[in-house]
């Protein structure tokens, strides 16, 4: 047997993260129905003997310790742990490894495609036939990002801005079906309607692959009868207006989500035998932010910032200078002896805080500067 570390292009310092991740890239790699490389087979089954070994925490204790000595050619624990199968696919009706696929947890629709997004997150949008249980149940449409620009007091007290954009939606000639009125999809032949083809490999073992001609569904569409409006798909392009209500307190490069304002789902991807559209869920609609410069203010954060300049004798004597806030100009007293770079702090006359309880804001910060005479 080879080092099941050298096979996995990992360490012994790595966690069982990074094994099982090590494991799905090199699993993927030496797919026997997919990979290109050479002696592709026999890699993948040495991938899945190493990762028998070193999931197993006893076994990988007992190559750390032992070496190459504590396992038989097969990859079975030798004297010190008689008896082990138990990779990540045995169990499937058979005497381990892959064979049968019939009554593992994984059930008799397991393909490799559903546990590779699975692992990679890349599961959620995916069509369900309600078989795999790494497939969504829900189809979910695509997100869409647009962006707007507002000023400065629109971020400050709020705005309600119309957004035009072009989205996804569910076809009104097919209601989102993708058929013809009267059509209906029918079994797929090549995988005979299970979303699945088996692949017979030497010794006896099976394979199971998501079926390359309806791409899982176990169903396909018949020749002239999809939709003409939509050409099958169940989604047709068109241009969307929606009112986006911005609310006070919004700092530039924020993102706002609006639930399911985003593109439907086609339908394509989705098997139906009654020609009804599968439950679906349209994506989010993100739109960022981008907040003009105001003239007279400063940001950060919640806060406001202000440069007051006064004359000198104000700032000798003290007086009363105008201040601009949001909600207008304010008279403000100046202390005397006042000094350029003295502050005062306005409190809750700033930025609304945004989640936090209702009128929470932050303070408006006021720097003086003296205007020296020439």
């Amino acid at each position: 047997m080879k080092n099941p570390y050298t096979v996995l292009g990992i360490d012994k310092s790595s966690s069982s993260s990074e094994i099982k991740k090590a494991y799905y890239a090199a699993a993927k790699k030496f797919h026997p129905d997919s990979s290109k490389e050479p002696n592709a087979r026999e890699k993948f089954q040495e991938v899945q003997s190493a990762y028998e070994i070193l999931s197993d925490p006893e076994k990988k204790q007992q190559f750390d310790q032992f070496g190459e000595a504590a396992f038989d050619p097969s990859g079975q624990a030798g004297g010190f742990h008689p008896g082990g199968t138990g990779g990540p696919f045995s169990g499937f009706g058979g005497a381990g490894g892959f064979s049968g696929f019939g009554g593992g947890p994984f059930g008799a629709e397991f393909s490799f495609e559903d546990l590779f997004n699975a692992a990679t997150g890349n599961g959620g949008r995916r069509g369900s036939r309600g078989k795999s249980p790494f497939a969504s149940e829900v189809l979910v449409g695509e997100d869409i990002n647009v962006e707007t620009t507002i000023s400065f007091m629109d971020a400050a007290k709020g705005a309600t801005k119309e957004m035009r954009f072009k989205a996804l939606l569910s076809c009104n000639t097919c209601s989102g079906s993708g058929m013809k009125p009267g059509t209906s999809k029918k079994a797929c032949g090549r995988c005979g309607g299970t979303g699945t083809r088996v692949h017979f490999m030497r010794g006896g073992f099976q394979m199971a692959a998501t079926c390359e001609s309806c791409g899982g569904n176990g169903l396909i569409t018949p020749v002239g009868s999809e939709c003409t409006t939509c050409h099958g798909h169940g989604v047709t392009k068109e241009t969307r207006t929606v009112s986006i209500d911005i609310p006070a307190g919004v700092d530039d490069g924020m993102r706002l989500r609006v639930s399911d304002e985003g593109d439907a789902p086609p339908s394509s991807s989705a098997a139906s035998e009654s020609g009804t559209p599968p439950k679906t869920k349209r994506g989010d609609l993100f739109v960022h932010i981008s907040v003009e410069p105001h003239p007279k203010f400063g940001r950060k954060g919640e806060d406001i910032l202000y440069t007051s300049i006064i004359p000198l004798t104000t700032a000798l004597l003290g007086g009363v200078v105008k201040i601009p806030t949001l909600d207008g100009e304010v008279d403000l007293r100046v202390p005397t002896g006042t000094n350029t770079g003295d502050r005062i702090v306005m409190s809750g006359m700033g930025m609304k805080k945004i989640g936090a309880r209702r009128g929470a804001a932050g303070d408006l910060k006021i720097e003086f500067k003296v205007n020296m005479p020439k």
